[in-house]
């Protein structure tokens, strides 16, 4: 079977399933169902999230399996992470060592700094 179109052949909108068919008991129910976000997926991005999966997200075995480079594929897993409607790294934590933590926090309680300010050092942002 197919994978189901995701964009008009006509004026290149987004197309909506609009209805499901059972084969076994003929059923059928119309409507206006949702693609789901991984009908934005090419079929080489589905590969490589069954690749993944199968890999357990290990990194290195992916590398051993598609014989690509760890850069290669973290570049891989970037764009998937893009096609699904997130931008990698995002809700990533930032490790800030304990004197620059200090030093943030002195800083803001002498007034040489605004909350703002010791918030986004905090962050990692400055």
């Amino acid at each position: 079977m197919r994978p189901a179109p995701t964009i008009c052949p006509i004026c290149q909108s987004e197309l909506e399933v609009a209805r499901l068919h059972c084969n076994s008991c003929d059923t059928s129910i119309e409507g206006h169902f949702a693609m789901g976000q991984f009908s934005n997926l090419t079929p080489e991005q589905m590969e490589f999230i069954f690749t993944f999966v199968r890999c357990e997200g290990k990194i290195n075995r992916m590398e051993q399996e598609l014989d690509l480079s760890y850069p290669t594929i973290r570049n891989r897993l970037h764009e998937v992470i893009r096609a699904l409607g997130y931008e990698p790294g995002k809700d990533e934590s930032v490790e800030i060592n304990a004197e620059i933590r200090s030093s943030a926090i002195a800083d803001l309680e002498a007034g040489k700094i605004t909350a703002d300010q010791a918030m986004r050092i905090l962050r990692g942002e400055e």
